[in-house]
């Protein structure tokens, strides 16, 4: 199936959403990217959009699923697929901070698309008690694999693992306020507008720590980045998961 490409982007958009919405295949049509973020748009910036159908056979929008072009990208997927997409358990759920921000530009089925995304949007309770759980246990065993080869003398490999630290770090602090990691490009755009309520995670303090464990795993920087991640989750109740480390928790802490 041919798409038309407008003179700008705009165009573009006005143009298939209006062909979209014709379709009686189609239940939904939702915005996600970087126009969804306010002050990020720049003059390289597409359009994201999610086609969601009934099912694939209900029409030959199903064609274009990862169109690709520079005005326009394409996520063509059916109801039950749109459900689930980006949720826990799945391949794809990396894909859940897309919809963070998402904005429904058609709904067929009476609110039932923005009850799907207001799902997606935020952990529920126990989602993020497990999540917390899990990728506490993860950077808790990076930063400990990290320091103790710093302690016996391979720099090279204990850099490697303190990078590999940060993104699970950085899942332990949004999962405590219930809320989905960003992807890098919107980590700062997140500290900013909706901060994460202590200013040890303010964007002019965690950035650059964050940058410093990537630039060259300092240790020092690591210790000082667990105690306050070991306070932050202690004092949420998870404390159970820094205990079963036991004494090996002593090489993570300043001296």
């Amino acid at each position: 199936m041919h798409i038309t490409l407008g003179n700008t982007p705009d165009d573009t958009l006005a143009a298939f959403t209006a062909r979209a919405a014709e379709d009686p295949g189609v239940v939904g049509l939702v915005l996600s990217g970087s126009q969804v973020h306010e002050g990020m748009p720049t003059v390289h910036s597409d359009y994201d959009l999610h086609v969601i159908l009934r099912d694939r056979q209900a029409s030959e929008l199903a064609e274009l699923d990862w169109f690709r072009s520079a005005h326009l990208d394409l996520v063509v997927i059916a109801l039950a697929e749109f459900r689930t997409r980006g949720m826990p358990g799945r391949p794809d759920h990396f894909a859940r901070y897309s919809y963070v921000h998402a904005q429904v530009l058609l709904d067929r089925l009476d609110g039932t698309i923005a009850q799907i995304l207001d799902e997606k949007r935020r952990l529920g309770a126990d989602e993020a008690r497990a999540a917390v759980d899990g990728w506490l246990d993860a950077y808790v065993n990076q930063t400990y694999r990290s320091l103790k080869s710093y302690r016996d003398g391979h720099p090279a490999m204990g850099h490697l693992d303190a990078a590999e630290s940060v993104p699970y770090a950085l899942e332990v602090l949004f999962a405590l306020h219930r809320r989905v990691r960003p992807y890098n490009k919107y980590l700062r755009w997140e500290l900013e507008r909706s901060p994460l309520g202590d200013r040890r995670w303010e964007a002019d303090r965690l950035l650059p720590v964050v940058r410093r464990l990537l630039a060259d795993g300092d240790p020092d920087t690591q210790r000082a980045l667990f105690t306050d991640i070991e306070e932050a989750a202690r004092k949420a109740g998870h404390g159970e998961v820094l205990d079963s480390w036991g004494t090996d928790l002593e090489l993570l802490r300043h001296s």
